[in-house]
């Protein structure tokens, strides 16, 4: 599996949002959506406000492929469904990195229907 470089977490993890867009069926990209990412050590992870009924959500789960720019980086990257044993370190990086917001906006990224769509994002490999 190919791992973020040292410039591209600190870039894309102190971004304050990214875009993300999943790869449809036919290998088009879907619309961006602008969405909250948090870096864990070496990794990167995204949830969904909305839960598993959100459309980007949904789409990342059908092929686990898409794009995503941020912090001046640009990435083809791979969806990862987490291991929700890092929940709680997920959780204190939403609320140290997104401290400043008020109470109900960062929650939202905390309660258990969000949570349960921890998605770690990892570069994919561009090989033909």
């Amino acid at each position: 599996m190919t791992e973020w470089t040292k410039d591209e977490l600190t870039k894309i993890g102190s971004a304050e949002e990214l875009q993300i867009a999943s790869l449809r069926r036919d290998g088009t990209l879907r619309k961006p959506v602008t969405i909250w990412v948090v870096r864990d050590g070496d990794s990167l992870h995204v949830r969904s406000v909305k839960g598993p009924t959100a459309a980007w959500f949904r789409g990342s789960q059908e092929r686990h492929e898409g794009r995503i720019p941020a912090g001046g980086v640009e990435k083809d990257v791979t969806f990862v469904d987490a291991d929700h044993n890092i929940d709680d370190e997920v959780d204190a990086a939403y609320r140290t990195k997104y401290r400043r917001y008020a109470g109900s906006i960062l929650n939202s990224v905390l309660t258990p229907q969000a949570r349960s769509t921890t998605t770690t994002v990892v570069p994919r490999s561009t090989r033909s």
